[in-house]
Formats: structure tokens, C-alpha cells, sequence
């Protein structure tokens, strides 16, 4: 088993600690939302409302572009995870799309249920750990 997945694991970052691979697997992931949001302003209208109300197709090519850039930074960082600057990009990533999530139920257009979910756990739990690991990664 790990012939099969040596190649694999290969490409991770070569760094100490799950944080850097979180950080690949979060990216992995916000990239195929991108590519969701891009297809289907569906896919934008079930994150927020669940399906029941109908999101434009440019609001959805929107937090596609959004959502890949913060995949991106995040990539970035899972790499680099000892430089300062692209070490708190990825936390700002995370803090920003924590904050948008979070202003779309103070502002009523989002609702603690189905999709909507996972972002906040994932958005929040990050920038926890981020700052909790910043000096063993930064030293």
C-alpha cells in the first residue's frame, strides 16, 4: 500500500505537522468549488439558501473567482509555510471568508443548515489553528 501511495505523498509540502496538508487539502477542495460555481449558479444558491432562492450566474462566477484566488493563497502558503507573508495571507483568507460568512447570517441572506455549514467549521477552525501553530512555524 504505501508503493501505491508513495508517488502520492511525494508531492505534499515537505514541512513538520497536518497544517501545511491541511492547507493542500482545503485548497484542493475550494478549487473544485470554484469550478462548481463556475458551472452552476445552483451550486452558489444551495450554499446560502439552501436552493430557495436563485442566485445570478455572475454571483456565482464571482465566489468562483473568490473562492479559487483564496485557494491559491492557501496552496501558496501549504509550501511556504515558514514565510511570514504567505503564512498570514492564508490566515486573511480564512478571517475574511469567516467574516462574509458569518455577515450573511447577520444580514438574514444564510441560515444555519445544510452547505452553508461547512465553510463557517472550515473558516473558523483554521484561523484557530493558524494562530495557534504561527510561532512553531515561524519561529
Amino acid at each position: 500500500m504505501s508503493e501505491i501511495l508513495s508517488p502520492v505523498l511525494a508531492y505534499l509540502p515537505p514541512f513538520e505537522g497536518l497544517l501545511p496538508k491541511w492547507l493542500v487539502f482545503v485548497s484542493a477542495v475550494s478549487a473544485l468549488n470554484s469550478l462548481q460555481a463556475y458551472s452552476s449558479a445552483d451550486y452558489t444558491s444551495k450554499l446560502y439558501t439552501n436552493g430557495s432562492v436563485a442566485c445570478e450566474p455572475l454571483s456565482g462566477r464571482l465566489f468562483g473567482t473568490w473562492t479559487f484566488l483564496s485557494a491559491v493563497i492557501r496552496m501558496t502558503a501549504a509550501y511556504n509555510i515558514t514565510n511570514p507573508v504567505a503564512y498570514d495571507l492564508a490566515i486573511w483568507t480564512y478571517a475574511i471568508a469567516l467574516t462574509h460568512f458569518v455577515g450573511e447570517l447577520v444580514f438574514g441572506n444564510a441560515s444555519l443548515k445544510g452547505r452553508f455549514i461547512s465553510p463557517l467549521i472550515v473558516a473558523s477552525s483554521s484561523v484557530a489553528w493558524m494562530l495557534t501553530q504561527r510561532e512553531a512555524y515561524l519561529g
